[in-house]
């Protein structure tokens, strides 16, 4: 039997600020903060869009979390030990109430995993590799997986649990399909055992939050409220903050960042995002479902793919668009993601003429009219970005006619794989590249490729992802990824084009903690 692995956190060891509850005056303090976009749902099992992921982690809770360093720590399991290579035992923790008042026990993780397996569901990666979970006390369950799983953990901690007795009582035993437009109960409230409790949703408005005054860690924020709202223009929302309605925004126009590292009372926050920002093609279909060419794919044929790689230059996106912040890549994982491999990072070259050249061998000189389909207020200059690649492949005789609209309506027409040509991005919840692999880049079925929005499918990526789930051995993992990562490049299904900044504006008065992947955790959040 394989060395057992024992992690064992004291309740009371979490969270600085051990001696100070949320009672008084010094926790009455509200923390106001926009971002471009809404929030698809409430439902923490209908969606894994990062942002939406991010916010509801302020609500709800999973066995394991993440640290200030990103770092695997204990959550709603105070410890936990692998019994066998394909076998773990977590001790829940005692006296965790949700926010209804009713208790947290193990019930409630078993509905959670049953719930995520349901239709509707979006979060299927992140318990695939789970046979059985099963009750061993109250507060004591097993988890058995399908075949060794080295990042179980890592999945775990974007996987939240629900109340069992609250979604049978609100008939939410399952998450409502946002990709058809599906609702229930729990597509507008919330009952989880996080620190934050949902109090208001006005969508597209705001949404409010108040401290979780039962909550069983020690808080490090000293916040009673929290209002969220979705801002979309990017003028308005620095206009926010330079007037004091709120006291963060993020993502922080490109343009507007000298102005704001000049203003006395604003602070901007920097760093690389583990996100990486692409361009995808249907190579799926046989006739694309938006262009003028009739009974044919021209993205079947990878000579076009190709003349479209050729003919995007990032280094014009990254200097006009991105205002130089933005770092070109040649691969669909960060640097900063497990698997990372720096032969990876090589890009096509932009060559107009080879590009035309391309095309024209492939039957395409005289091009065609092709739909792209774009978010307006996801990615940082996500419009303009888009704008300019059409500008690009005008040159080749490519005449995009762009789409481009809010996330939430974005999402649910890709998600319907309803598109032939789009702007997207990924930041692995797992800070590991068998995700990308898993959710992005494997052949789509009910498990696997739930976010693959153009049909991308190669047998051996799918072997290999397997292999990948199931290595034990750092170093053969490490060439696994390196592996599938190289023949997901070589195929060209995507245009890799960057990693964006992270760049956020806050008052000096507030102190926040910018992860890795863009992440606001309200638990380490302060008004001074």
């Amino acid at each position: 039997m394989r060395k057992i692995l024992l992690r064992t956190v004291a309740a009371a060891a979490i969270g600085v600020l051990a001696s100070q509850t949320l009672a008084g005056s010094a926790f009455a303090q509200t923390f106001r903060w926009a971002f471009q976009g809404e929030n698809i749902t409430m439902d923490p099992h209908s969606t894994t869009e990062y942002t939406t992921v991010g916010f509801l982690s302020n609500i709800y809770e999973g066995l394991v979390r993440r640290d200030r360093n990103m770092q695997i720590e204990p959550a709603l399991a105070e410890e936990w030990k692998l019994e066998s290579p394909t076998v773990w035992r977590f001790k829940l923790r005692d006296n965790v109430k949700f926010h209804d008042g009713s208790p947290f026990t193990a019930d409630d993780v078993i509905f959670s995993y049953e719930r995520s397996m349901k239709d509707g569901s979006d979060v299927k990666p992140r318990v695939q590799s789970i046979k059985e979970i099963r009750k061993i006390g109250d507060h004591e369950i097993e988890i058995e997986t399908k075949s060794p799983n080295p990042i179980l953990l890592a999945e775990l901690a974007d996987w939240f649990i629900v109340s069992k007795a609250w979604s049978e009582a609100n008939n939410a035993q399952a998450p409502a399909d946002v990709r058809k437009g599906g609702e229930n109960a729990a597509t507008h409230r919330a009952n989880g055992t996080g620190p934050f409790k949902l109090t208001l949703r006005q969508r597209d408005e705001k949404t409010v939050l108040n401290a979780n005054e039962e909550w069983w860690d020690k808080p490090e924020f000293n916040i009673k409220e929290a209002i969220f709202s979705p801002v979309s223009n990017n003028s308005t929302r620095v206009a926010a903050l330079l007037s004091g309605n709120v006291d963060m925004i993020y993502p922080v126009p490109s343009q507007d960042m000298p102005r704001l590292e000049q203003t006395s009372d604003i602070e901007l926050l920097k760093g690389p995002e583990s996100r990486v920002v692409f361009l995808g093609f249907d190579v799926a279909r046989d006739e694309l479902l938006h262009s003028s060419v009739k009974g044919k794919n021209p993205f079947k044929d990878e000579r076009v793919r190709q003349a479209v790689y050729h003919a995007v230059d990032v280094e014009a996106i990254k200097s006009r668009i991105m205002r130089n912040a933005s770092f070109p890549t040649g691969t669909l994982i960060a640097p900063s993601v497990t698997g990372f491999d720096e032969r990876l990072n090589g890009r096509l070259p932009y060559d107009l003429e080879k590009a035309k050249a391309l095309m024209k061998d492939a039957g395409y000189a005289d091009g065609f009219t092709l739909t792209m389909d774009c978010p307006n207020d996801r990615y940082v200059n996500d419009e303009a970005i888009c704008q300019a690649v059409a500008a690009m492949l005008a040159r080749i005789n490519i005449k995009v006619d762009l789409q481009a609209q809010t996330r939430s309506l974005f999402f649910k027409k890709v998600l319907a794989r309803d598109t032939s040509f789009y702007l997207h991005a990924w930041a692995t919840s797992t800070n590991d590249g068998h995700n990308i692999l898993y959710d992005l880049l494997n052949t789509p079925t009910p498990q696997t490729g739930t976010w693959n929005l153009n049909g991308y499918s190669n047998p051996k990526v799918d072997e290999l992802t397997q292999q990948i789930g199931a290595e034990m051995d750092a170093d053969k993992r490490k060439e696994l990824l390196f592996e599938a990562f190289s023949i997901v490049r070589d195929d060209n299904a995507h245009v890799p084009l960057h990693q964006q900044m992270l760049v956020w504006a806050k008052r000096k008065n507030v102190d926040v903690h910018q992860r890795p992947d863009d992440r606001l955790e309200l638990r380490f959040t302060r008004v001074n």
